[in-house]
């Protein structure tokens, strides 16, 4: 099983190429289907990695990929740039999803 990073900046590009995942750099919401549809359709790979610039920007075209597929894992990163996510984005997705403040 192969991981393969989608990512919309160099810097996160070649950051992920020294570590040994392929991937490509897109701009724009045509470009990031156009990479979804040929990485999905490759067998091998198992977990995307995108940044979390396209689950911002583009939240349909992530959602329907990870309600339609069980594979492969889509995981989102913080870009060179850090994170946009709220100090406590953990917390608060795990009292969304159990229904449970903690």
């Amino acid at each position: 099983m192969k991981m393969y990073v989608i990512s919309d900046n160099l810097d996160t590009w070649i950051g992920m190429r020294l570590a040994g995942i392929e991937g490509s750099v897109v701009n724009g919401k045509d470009e990031l289907k156009a990479a979804l549809d040929r990485v999905l359709a490759d067998k091998e790979i198992a977990i995307i990695v995108l940044t979390e610039k396209f689950g911002r920007e583009y939240p349909e075209l992530i959602d329907e990929v990870r309600l339609s597929r069980s594979l492969p894992l889509l995981i989102e990163i913080p870009d060179r740039h850090g994170t946009q996510r709220g100090e406590n984005f953990i917390t608060a997705y795990v009292n969304e999803a159990i229904g449970l403040k903690l």
